[in-house]
């Protein structure tokens, strides 16, 4: 069970996240990639934060995850400095990419086409824990 002070600080995380991460991949000069944040989550010390990205076109998902994640440190400091009057500890960051849209896209493809993923249940790939 998430507390009020978690959810706020996942809140304020997601919303600059998106900021900074929009304006980054501006600045890098990449075209027909759309990131955006579905998810933070926050541990109960608010120590660490968990951020889910839904990348489009899925295909670019692990290219841009290593991307965000050898820029983290600038991606940390931008927030912090957004976040200064807001948080005391910037929590550290890690990224995931968030499959959700695939997966359903997946099924909703499966129950449309002529596969039945009822009697063939290989049809569907496994759900990731994460």
């Amino acid at each position: 069970m998430e507390t009020n002070r978690q959810k706020k600080v996942a809140g304020v995380l997601q919303r600059d996240l998106v900021d900074v991460l929009q304006k980054a991949l501006m600045q890098a000069g990449v075209k027909n990639i759309i990131v955006s944040v579905s998810k933070v989550n926050v541990t109960t010390d608010l120590s660490q934060a968990k951020v889910y990205m839904s990348i489009f076109p899925h295909a670019e998902a692990t290219a841009m995850l290593k991307e965000v994640n050898a820029v983290k440190p600038f991606i940390k400091h931008e927030i912090a400095q957004r976040t200064r009057h807001q948080l005391r500890r910037m929590p550290e960051l890690q990224f995931y990419v968030d499959d959700s849209l695939e997966y359903i896209d997946g099924i909703d493809k499966s129950l449309k086409g002529t596969e039945d993923p009822i009697e063939n249940p290989d049809l569907l790939p496994r759900r990731k824990k994460s």
